[in-house]
C-alpha cells in the first residue's frame, strides 16, 4: 500500500502539475513586487501621476497574470504529452473562430489600454460614466469599477466606455452666497468678510487660491446678497463651502452683522 502511494507521489504526472503551478505563483508575486516597488518609487518622483501610476500598476499586474497562467497552464499540457507546439500552431487556424467567440473580450482588452494611453482616467479620479458618478476604485484588462459616495459599486465592460466627464482633473471652485440684511454697513461686511477670508485661506488646506469676493450678486427680497469664490483641490468645493459658511456666521455674529432669515407676521383683525 505505501509502495503504491509512494509510486503515485513521486510520478512526474502527480507532482509536476503541482511544482508548476507553486512555481507560477512564485514568480507571479515575485513580479509584483518588483511592478508596485518601481512604480512607487517613480510616483513619489513624479506626484502629480501617482493615479495613473497605480492604474498602470493595476493593467500591469493583471497582464502578468494572464501570462502566467498561459504558460503554466501549457507546461501542464506537456507533462500529460499535448503537443504543444501544434496546438498553437493550430491557433491560426481557429483564431477566426476564437475571435468572434470572444471578440466583445477584445474590444475590452483594447479599451482598457486606450483609457491608460490616452490618460482619460485613473484610479482615484472621480468620474461620471453613463449617468453614474464616483470614485474610480479598478481598472481592469476586461472592466472598470466606480464606487459612488454612497457605497454602490458600478462595473461596466471597458467597450461599453463612451463618454466619460472627469471632475478630477482641474481645480474645483467652491461658490458660497452670503445674504446680509438691507440696513447693514455693506462697506463694514465686505471689510469683515475680506479679514476673514485671508485668515480662511491660511487655515482651510483646500483651498488652492485666493478667495474672492465678486459683490453684490442679488437684491432679494430680505437681503443683500454677495457672492464669494474659492479655488480648490479637486472634488473639495463642498466640503470647503460649508467651512466658510460657518465661519462667515460665527464672524457675523462677533461683528453684529444680521443675516436675514424668512419671517411670517401674523395679523389678528379685529
Amino acid at each position: 500500500m505505501v509502495q503504491e502511494v509512494l509510486e503515485v507521489i513521486t510520478n512526474k504526472l502527480f507532482y509536476l502539475p503541482f511544482v508548476y503551478t507553486f512555481a507560477g505563483i512564485i514568480v507571479y508575486a515575485i513580479i509584483k513586487k518588483i511592478i508596485v516597488a518601481l512604480f512607487n518609487k517613480q510616483s513619489k518622483l513624479m506626484k502629480t501621476n501617482k493615479n495613473r501610476y497605480k492604474t498602470l500598476v493595476q493593467l500591469l499586474v493583471d497582464l502578468i497574470k494572464f501570462i502566467v497562467i498561459f504558460i503554466v497552464i501549457l507546461s501542464i499540457l506537456t507533462v500529460y504529452g499535448v503537443d504543444v507546439k501544434a496546438a498553437l500552431a493550430g491557433l491560426g487556424i481557429a483564431s477566426v473562430v476564437v475571435g468572434l467567440a470572444f471578440q466583445d473580450l477584445f474590444k475590452d482588452l483594447i479599451v482598457g489600454f486606450s483609457i491608460i494611453l490616452e490618460d482619460y482616467f485613473s484610479v482615484g479620479d472621480t468620474i461620471t460614466v453613463d449617468g453614474f458618478r464616483g470614485e474610480v476604485i479598478h481598472i481592469g484588462l476586461k472592466s472598470t469599477k466606480v464606487k459612488s459616495f454612497d457605497g454602490q459599486i458600478l462595473a461596466i465592460a471597458n467597450r461599453n466606455i463612451d463618454k466619460v466627464i472627469n471632475h478630477s482633473r482641474n481645480q474645483s471652485l467652491a461658490i458660497v452666497e452670503v445674504p446680509v440684511a438691507y440696513e447693514s454697513d455693506l462697506d463694514k461686511v465686505e471689510k469683515v468678510l475680506t479679514n476673514l477670508f485671508k485668515e480662511l485661506q491660511e487655515e482651510i488646506e483646500e483651498i488652492t487660491g485666493e478667495i474672492t469676493i465678486w459683490g453684490v450678486d442679488d437684491l432679494g427680497d430680505s437681503a443683500v446678497v454677495y457672492k464669494v469664490v474659492a479655488p480648490t483641490v479637486p472634488m473639495q468645493h463642498f466640503m470647503v463651502q460649508r467651512k466658510i459658511r460657518k465661519a462667515v456666521k460665527v464672524r457675523f455674529d462677533k461683528e453684529h452683522i444680521k443675516i436675514p432669515y424668512t419671517q411670517i407676521e401674523v395679523h389678528n383683525g379685529k
